[in-house]
């Protein structure tokens, strides 16, 4: 059976100092350059937001992390971060992006936010990745990256939910944490089925 590594989201802006910062994000850089020998087919993702997105704080005259009410549910409200063509929207200069097959770029929609690897947040527009898959005859997913609780989550959720075998390295990837997002996370997917496991 065809397996594929998506490495979610080791950009600039979710490493270190960068605007929306994951603590210790950085530090599996290296485990999951080692993670990408171990695979044909690799996919990276990558947020890539317009200045004026509608997730950002800043253009709705609102509190960072607060939540308002968009028309496809519930949305946070975040930093500005990985503004499309900026250094913080950049892959980590660590991060070996080589070996990639796919550079997947989500969030490009101003009024739609995107966690998915698969599904913006509306659940209805697709990204593209699925169909790729499907082409090249891919059904076991093994996801990497940032963060756990978002981006991670949400990926897991849908390809699980498309039908493709899930796993999730838990020790390469960090969260957020917001609210005990990681704890419900992780609940959550362990009640879908999706595998979570230690690359190391």
């Amino acid at each position: 059976m065809s397996s594929a590594l998506i490495i979610i989201d080791m950009q600039n802006d979710f490493c270190c100092v960068g605007a929306l910062a994951v603590k210790d994000g950085e530090k599996i850089i290296e485990p999951i350059n080692g993670a990408q020998e171990e695979f044909d087919t690799i996919i990276l993702t990558q947020d890539w937001h317009p200045k004026e997105h509608s997730s950002f704080a800043s253009n709705n005259s609102a509190e960072v992390y607060s939540n308002i009410e968009m028309d496809y549910g519930p949305q946070i409200l975040w930093p500005d971060h990985c503004i499309k063509g900026s250094v913080g929207a950049n892959f980590h200069k660590n991060l070996n992006t080589n070996n990639s097959d796919l550079i997947l770029r989500k969030g490009c929609n101003p009024k739609i936010d995107s966690y998915s690897a698969f599904f913006e947040n509306d659940k209805n527009t697709t990204t593209g990745l699925e169909g790729y898959l499907v082409k090249k005859e891919i059904k076991r997913l093994y996801l990497c990256g940032l963060a756990f609780d978002y981006c991670v989550f949400y990926s897991a959720l849908n390809g699980v939910n498309l039908g493709f075998d899930m796993f999730v390295f838990q020790d390469l990837t960090k969260a957020i944490d917001l609210n005990k997002s990681e704890e419900i996370a992780k609940k959550r997917m362990i009640e879908k089925g999706i595998n979570l496991f230690n690359f190391i």
